[in-house]
Parts: C-alpha cells; structure tokens; sequence
C-alpha cells in the first residue's frame, strides 16, 4: 500500500519534528591544565554553530599543549591560539574558517565565549575565554557582542581564578598579560627564557559527556544589551526553536488540507 503525497509531506514533517526535539545534544568538555581541571557545559543547541566550530579543534586535538597566553584579574583568562614547541614564545596554531557571531547569552562570571578581531563580528576561529567577572557591560556590545558558548560548572572557577591569579609578563605581541609559573621579573631583567614548566599550559581540551540530558541547573542569561530581536526565545539547551518551527509547518499543512477539503 503507498502513501498519498500529502501524507508522506506530513509524514516527512513530523519525523523532523521528532528528530529535531530528541537530537539536542548537552556536550561537556573538560579543560585540563597544569594547575587543575575546570569542566564547562556547551550550549549546543542555542550557540550551534560556534560549539560546532569549538569541539572542532577539540576533536582534532588542537588544543593540546596549548598555553593560556593572556590573563587579566577582574576581566578574562583567554587561551585557544598558540601551542608550546619547546620554544619561546609560543606558535600560533593552524585555525580553521570563522565562525559567524551567535551573541545570545550575556558575558556573565564563569562563562566561555570566543575571542575574535576588532572590528569583525564573524571573525572568531580558535581562541576562547572566561569570563572571570560580569562583562556584561563591555563584551556583550561591543564588536557585535562576544559570543558566550557554555558555563563553567560545579567548583571549575576556582581554577580559573588559580590561572588568572597567576603573576603575568610582559613579552609584547600577543603575550603582554601572559602568566608564568615559579618565574620573577628578576628572571624577566636576567633574560630568563620561560619553558613549559613556568607556563600555564593546557595539556587537552576533551568531551567528557555529550548525553541528550542538558545540566538542568543551568540558567544562562540572556545578552539584553544587544539588539538580538532576531534570534529565537527559549531555554538555553531546548533546540525548541526548529522542533517547533517543523511543527508548526506541520500545522499548517494539516489545516490547508481540512480547507482544500472543505
């Protein structure tokens, strides 16, 4: 027995509905560094394309053995860029196409959002940060609002506070805020070179759990300084917003059918 037209549309429609809705993924990454590791739960659903963009370079490994190369007590603590080959400073690592802007969420305490170039609201690639104060104020307007991607969880700020209590450098470039362990500015006047054991190094960035079930505890909120009147409403981690546009067209469907019938 074959399906009419009409039923395999709303046949094909309602499988998307359902595939939309149970697909939503909640992935957690772990950021394993020499002074301890913080886990951060990615928005998947809300921030799709960046998150994607981000478990790139962790699914590659392109994280490993990088090197927080820039901290700033009450603003940031940011790493993502450049890796530690046994040479100072550290090298730029080979990053991928940008990544279109998803500023949603606000620049709050303990969130992760994408570092990108003045200027240019669509230029982020590899290099991430944490927010370790609410700029909300600053980041969440300015270069068309920073995109925040995930929340650090359970105790995980104490060891980015660790991090960005660190003492930092001066080496210029990218590395004029760049914290060094067990290193003084006697070293720094003495020409001492920084190795890997005064850097605060990010050994690897790995997904720990990508299970449907999103941290329920987990309340972001929302970047209401930025006209953002064009994304979707809803809960952080739901995917609601294209399950209910598939529904809807679903509706929609059946009503001109009861019309065209009538």
């Amino acid at each position: 027995m074959t399906l009419s037209k009409s039923k395999r549309l709303s046949a094909v429609l309602f499988s998307l509905a359902l595939g939309a809705s149970s697909a939503a993924k909640a992935t957690v990454v772990e950021v394993q560094t020499v002074l301890g590791n913080f886990q951060v739960n990615l928005f998947d659903q809300t921030t799709p394309e960046t998150v994607e963009n981000f478990l790139s370079y962790v699914n590659s490994g392109s994280y490993a053995n990088t090197v927080v190369h820039r901290t700033q007590p009450n603003f940031v603590m940011q790493s993502g860029g450049f890796s530690y080959n046994n040479s100072f400073p550290p090298s730029s690592i080979q990053v991928g196409a940008p990544v279109v802007n998803e500023p949603i969420y606000s620049n709050v305490r303990g969130t992760i959002a994408m570092a990108k170039l003045g200027g240019n609201p669509n230029s982020a690639t590899s290099q991430w940060f944490i927010n370790v104060n609410n700029n909300a104020s600053n980041l969440d307007v300015q270069n068309g609002g920073f995109t925040v991607f995930g929340q650090v969880i359970g105790d995980g700020m104490d060891i980015v506070d660790a991090i960005t209590n660190t003492p930092n450098f001066n080496f210029g470039g990218a590395f004029t805020t760049i914290p060094l362990r067990d290193y003084t500015s006697a070293d720094q006047n003495a020409g001492t070179v920084p190795t890997d054991s005064n850097l605060v190094m990010v050994t690897d960035v790995v997904v720990v759990d990508a299970t449907v079930v999103t941290d329920t505890n987990l309340s972001p909120v929302r970047n209401t300084l930025l006209d953002t009147s064009d994304d979707s409403e809803g809960d952080s981690d739901s995917g609601g917003s294209m399950g209910a546009l598939l529904v809807s067209l679903l509706g929609m469907f059946v009503i001109r059918r009861r019309f065209t019938k009538a």
